[in-house]
């Protein structure tokens, strides 16, 4: 970061210094001026907690933004700034963000405002506080109370290529030659790297965006174009003016300088255009016509228009997220937006429809009314994850996405919830790196999670009437959750959905201000017709030595049918647990030979485990007549059960005779939450003499499945069918079935000689048929892989392609592959280095060699957002088992000069989890082995 500092005191210019030519150059200026000198708060022990909360004093009301990006010059900004500010309390000072900038100091002025003439403030002294990314003015004189001043600088920025801030970016176009644009990522403290402002949530204020740019080039910020003038003294250079924006927080503020080509899907008088490269712009033909769509759903929805009168979505070859909401400028990563369907997955598919539904969600959830402050992060992701399935059911029904929610969101985030290191929903955080640190699968997936089942236990038309009043009295300001409690008690009031001496807010604070999830325990009665229901925290792993000494209760919404009733379709609570921790009897169930299943199509965050009766009457029941049960209660009994297991709080013997039914299952939920747990069997057994029985188990397991889909792929099967089929082809292969392995390497071979032939391999197939014919083969099928790569113009087929070509079983060209990962200028954008790495450790000769790699690269790896580092640390250690793993774990985290910072708590849920593993090979490998022999799966070889 000093570095950055240093070059850009060198190459300091004025406003309006730069002419065409040295835009065109690609030395940096040199006219330099004073930099703002560094504050004594720069000296701040490193073992102090900064306040990094701006103060109170001042409201900003509007920003007048002028930006020249040298984009096709030495990448340095020159930019003007007007910031209207009203004083809340009297100050003597002015303090706001900036970051990787530096102020023409004597350009500085501050002015009143809205007075017929305006009086210029003096200003004693400025100063920049580095480790708070303060910018301070010490004043003359006090600003008043009620009044309105101006501060104006100039400043020079930098087009970084940390894809953070104002960013540059580069890609190919159809002659190879690389072309440059500049794009932004403010969420959620980088707009400060732009432009100096009050950069957090709950300063809203108006813009007024001006962007130049080259004459063959295009700008686009968050509000419609009012005017194009050529820019004085400068040959081939315009300024884009756009319309005053509406109050917003500054990280949704967003331009981008390209040359993209658009397609215009605009209707009922709002513009809507998609950009992208020209070269991939037809790729973007799924996503602009859903978009609208999508758009308007949420318009009726929440019975509120979009507020503004352009939407524009563009598509980037490199951004560091999946996608940023950007009011009226949605920016995607190209691998989450562009559809091709010769070479895209239909589950590619899936997650661009979803991210489109998440962002335009964000429209309302995040932009028109905005969380007052990261603790409240959920308040916005949780809602918009939640949200962009309803927005896909109504876009997409055929896809059912309304029952997988549960096994793509809720089912996985219980996984991570289960730990003693996971956290609240709402939850403190004040530096950046705390701030990145929770864009995490709590605040996204246990958010959306909770939110369903709120909406569940209102009743949909409460929530929906709920949310509406919240947006509309909160538009264009900030809130809390207790806004959005108070509004959705009010609606279930009115409609008698809740109890009149019953709060969303008694309800749901327990669900978001504390960390965790129940278990509830369902024991029968003698004769079955009564149960005691008891709760208490679930755990994979109870830590003797845990300072938590929090009681854990939930309210708890209880759905419940049987076995000669079989209605799961009541998911408005029929009962509530209270939080007080009593238990609860409920009465009026059948005779004990017939079953009871609570959380009905598992509407509850919550699991449930039952008495080995019931569970004998579920497998019992499962085999008889499966479809008796619902389709997502089948993959939650399979969840509940392997989980319960994994802790210790059912046997194996009873969670594994769930799966006896399978041959009997061709539906996509239950299928994918079966294999999503003995994914993590397989995982412990990898490395041990009892793997061989496991391995012969699941193949017996998945071939009348694989049997019953077949190997052939069909585009026009309906698309849960062709997910299926993944899942038989993907995991008979891996199990070693000589028949799909023949097919599948057959296909490569096929592939290797005509490698244009797009139709050869069906993209839903082609990651597994790539995969093991990579893991076969050697150099010549490994570079084949690497050539389509280069060669691929769709981002979603290059990312599957670098998954796959982790699968070699060659260790020179695992370890060659790591390096081109962090090498610039090898092809592997900075973006995809996670990707690689942890592609590499999920290959069973490749999972020492990851570790190893990202233990020596590990203070080096995007140093620019260093939360990155610990998707990669969860996926390299996911399959750690051993003592020997988890001392080598531990030396690494306690090192000194392992920098965990932005990770602290990553680490925590990360050695936690290798912890869980020893422990659960300790109490279960043998009990398993055991289990997989008395079921004809022996491990044991004859004797010589």
């Amino acid at each position: 970061m000093m570095l950055v500092y240093i070059l850009l005191i060198l190459c300091h210019v004025t406003w309006g210094d730069v002419t065409t030519s040295a835009s065109n150059s690609t030395d940096v200026p040199t006219n330099i001026d004073q930099t703002v000198p560094m504050a004594s708060a720069n000296t701040t022990s490193s073992e102090e907690k900064l306040n990094v909360r701006l103060p109170k004093s001042l409201k900003p009301l509007h920003y007048l933004l002028k930006l020249q990006p040298l984009v096709n010059g030495n990448f340095s900004t020159l930019g003007y700034v007007e910031v209207e500010m009203e004083v809340l309390e009297p100050t003597s000072q002015i303090i706001f963000h900036m970051a990787d900038i530096i102020t023409k100091n004597d350009t500085v002025k501050v002015t009143t405002s809205g007075e017929v003439t305006s009086q210029s403030i003096g200003i004693k002294r400025q100063e920049y506080d580095y480790r708070r990314h303060f910018y301070i003015a010490h004043l003359e004189e006090e600003l008043q109370k009620g009044k309105k001043y101006v501060l104006a600088m100039e400043f020079l920025g930098l087009l970084n290529d940390q894809l953070r801030g104002f960013y540059r970016s580069t890609y190919k176009d159809a002659d190879g030659k690389t072309r440059y644009l500049a794009s932004t990522q403010f969420s959620p403290t980088d707009a400060r790297r732009a432009f100096p402002c009050f950069d957090e949530p709950g300063f809203k204020a108006t813009f007024e965006v001006h962007l130049a740019r080259e004459t063959w080039m295009t700008s686009l910020s968050n509000m419609p174009l009012v005017e194009t003038v050529p820019m004085e003294g400068q040959e081939s250079w315009v300024w884009d003016r756009y319309e005053k924006s509406l109050p917003m927080s500054t990280y949704i503020v967003a331009f981008v300088v390209f040359d993209f080509a658009h397609i215009n899907s605009s209707q009922d008088g709002l513009q809507f255009r998609v950009w992208a490269r020209e070269n991939a712009i037809g790729d973007a033909e799924y996503a602009s016509r859903i978009s609208p769509k999508i758009l308007n759903f949420f318009e009726d929805y929440f019975n509120i228009s979009f507020p503004l009168p352009k939407q524009d979505t563009v598509t980037l070859p490199e951004h560091p997220f999946s996608a940023m909401e950007n009011w009226g400028l949605i920016i995607y990563r190209e691998s989450r937006f562009l559809f091709n369907p010769n070479v895209s997955t239909p589950s590619t598919k899936e997650d661009l429809a979803l991210t489109v539904a998440h962002e335009l969600a964000h429209q309302w959830f995040g932009n028109l009314v905005t969380p007052a402050w990261w603790d409240d992060l959920w308040l916005k992701e949780g809602f918009a994850t939640y949200l962009s399935y309803v927005a896909m059911d109504y876009v997409e029904p055929s896809w059912k996405v309304l029952e997988t929610v549960v096994s793509r969101t809720l089912q996985p985030v219980m996984n991570l919830d289960s730990l003693d290191s996971s956290h609240q929903i709402s939850i403190p955080v004040g530096d950046p790196d705390d701030i990145n640190e929770i864009f995490d699968a709590i605040s996204y997936s246990k958010g959306a999670s909770i939110v369903r089942m709120m909406a569940y236990f209102l009743n949909g038309a409460t929530f929906v009437k709920g949310l509406k009043d919240y947006l509309n009295e909160l538009k264009y300001k900030n809130a809390v959750q207790d806004d959005l409690w108070q509004y959705l008690t009010v609606a279930a009031h009115k409609d008698g959905t809740l109890p009149e001496d019953l709060s969303v807010k008694v309800i749901m604070d327990t669900w978001t201000l504390q960390k965790g999830y129940p278990v509830i325990h369902v024991t029968r009665s003698a004769d079955g017709t009564s149960a005691t229901v008891s709760q208490e925290r679930f755990l994979l792993e109870k830590n003797a030595n845990s300072s938590d000494t929090h009681v854990y209760n939930w309210w708890v919404p209880l759905t419940y049918t049987y076995q000669s009733e079989a209605n799961f379709s009541q998911t408005q609570a029929m009962a509530w647990m209270r939080d007080s921790g009593e238990n609860l009897t409920i009465t009026s169930l059948p005779a004990k030979d017939q079953w009871v299943i609570f959380n009905l199509q598992q509407t509850g965050y919550y699991r449930v485990n039952y008495d080995d009766h019931n569970w004998n009457l579920l497998i019992q029941q499962l085999k008889d007549d499966h479809e008796l049960i619902n389709v997502v209660n089948r993959g939650q009994i399979i969840d509940d059960a392997m989980n319960l297991a994994k802790a210790g709080r059912l046997s194996y013997e009873t969670a594994l005779g769930l799966y006896a039914y399978l041959w009997k299952e061709i539906e996509y939920l239950p299928w994918s939450v079966a294999v999503g747990e003995l994914q993590y069997i397989n995982d412990m057994f990898k490395r041990t003499g009892g793997y061989g029985a496991l391995k012969r188990y699941i193949l017996d397991l998945i071939l009348p499945l694989y049997n019953a889909v077949g190997f052939e792929d069909n585009i026009n099967d309906p698309y849960l069918v062709q997910l299926t089929r993944e899942i038989a082809v993907r995991w008979a292969c891996k199990m070693g079935h000589k028949d799909c392995l023949d097919k599948v390497l057959d296909l490569y071979r096929r592939w290797m000689v005509t490698p244009d032939d797009t139709g050869l391999i069906s993209p839903n197939l082609k990651n597994t048929v790539f995969c093991h014919a990579i893991a076969e083969g050697g150099e010549a099928e490994w570079n084949a892989a690497w050539r389509q790569y280069l060669k691929t113009d769709v981002q979603g087929e290059k990312n599957n392609l670098l998954s796959t070509l982790a699968c070699t079983k060659q260790v020179w060209l695992l370890m060659r592959y790591l390096e081109m990962a962090v090498t610039p200028g090898k092809g592997i954008k900075q973006q995809d280095v996670g990707l690689v790495i942890g592609s590499v450790s999920r290959n069973d000769v490749g999972r020492s060699l990851a570790w190893d790699f990202l233990k020596l690269h590990w203070n080096n790896i995007i140093t620019y957002k260093k939360s990155k580092r610990g998707g990669m640390l969860k996926a390299v250690t996911s399959s750690f088992n051993t003592k020997q793993d988890l001392e080598n774990l531990e030396a690494f985290l306690s090192n000194d000069n392992t920098d965990l910072d932005g990770n602290q708590r990553t680490a925590k849920q990360v050695l936690e989890r290798v912890r869980n593993n020893v422990a659960w090979m300790d109490a279960n490998y043998d009990s398993i082995v055991q289990w997989l022999e008395k079921s004809g799966y022996s491990s044991k070889i004859e004797s010589v």
